[in-house]
């Protein structure tokens, strides 16, 4: 039980770094700053693929997540 309390504990705070990336990026795309979203994408996809690597989130729901990202960038760059 302690063990899972302390991998539990850790699961959480890497999946709240990446969530919390995730909502600065999407702030960034509303306020259409696609030149700093841009420079932040590789660090997200860092993240994304650490969080994976632990085995926090499922291999399909990281690339939905970095796939979703580039095209939220790519819609904001042809508008």
């Amino acid at each position: 039980m302690r063990q899972s309390e302390k991998r539990r504990l850790a699961n959480r705070s890497t999946l709240s770094q990446m969530r919390s990336a995730i909502k600065k990026y999407r702030r960034l795309l509303g306020e259409d700053k696609a030149q700093e979203a841009a420079e932040t994408l590789p660090s997200i996809y860092s993240l994304i693929d650490r969080t994976r690597r632990k085995g926090v989130i499922h291999a399909n729901a990281a690339a939905r997540y970095k796939s979703r990202l580039a095209r939220a960038l790519e819609g904001l760059n042809k508008a």
